[in-house]
């Protein structure tokens, strides 16, 4: 690994998987975060190799859901997980960031219940929780959203906010993303919003300038926390 790559720091990143997930929702955010993972440092193809100036970090993802079984989404191929929440829970395993991906029907009725147990047991030591799309309901359901802004899928955003309005949560209905002020809790609108979301993530990380860096690397046009013309297409200004 050349020098220059070399990582001083490693984040642990777990996916949410569960049926039903729109795929985009994390693949998207994992096409960017995933280029700064320690076997990505090793390759002198990767995408980092086209940076001036790398940062000193990587990220490592594991993909867990509630059982080993291949998940099956709301689109696409079935996919792997590669570990269990209930073996996490076990293990005591701690991860620095979860990834949580919504769909089409996600809820947390809808979700398999050791999702929850595993995300209100990682919750006091991770250091960010990010969401894309419905995503943001479901962590709605384990609590750690009361007190907090958020958004999501602007689509399905009534329906959110009517199924939590009991929760003390302030709905952002003009947002692409919505990052609280302890940059824990990360939200994004639908599904491409996640990957405007772990772009500004990433310049939260790295800096904003590898960030733009690292945008142009992988030819994305980014868009603002609260550049979303969805609000208005779906009536929510």
């Amino acid at each position: 690994m050349p020098s220059s790559l070399a990582a001083e720091k490693t984040y642990r990143l777990a996916v949410c998987f569960f049926p039903e997930m729109t795929v985009l929702d994390y693949q998207g955010p994992v096409e960017l975060l995933g280029g700064f993972s320690t076997a990505e440092r090793s390759q002198e193809t990767s995408y980092l190799s086209q940076l001036k100036h790398a940062p000193k970090f990587a990220i490592d993802i594991e993909y867990l859901s509630h059982s080993a079984a291949p998940v099956v989404p709301f689109i696409g191929p079935t996919v792997l997980p590669t570990g269990t929440y209930e073996e996490a829970i076990k293990d005591g395993t701690q991860y620095d960031i979860l990834l949580i991906p919504g769909g089409p029907t996600a809820s947390p009725t809808h979700v398999h219940p050791s999702l929850l147990q595993f995300v209100k047991q990682q919750a006091p030591g991770v250091k960010h929780i990010l969401t894309v799309c419905t995503g943001s309901w479901i962590l709605a359901g384990t609590g750690l959203l009361e007190g907090k802004r958020a958004t999501t899928n602007k689509m399905l955003y009534r329906l959110v906010e009517e199924n939590t309005k009991d929760q003390n949560i302030e709905w952002v209905p003009r947002a692409r993303y919505v990052i609280n002020d302890d940059k824990k809790i990360w939200t994004a609108s639908g599904v491409t919003a996640g990957m405007d979301l772990a772009n500004a993530f990433l310049g939260y990380l790295a800096g904003p300038e590898t960030a733009k860096q690292f945008g142009a690397v992988v030819e994305m046009s980014v868009k603002e926390e609260g550049d979303d013309e969805f609000a208005a297409v779906n009536g929510l200004v």
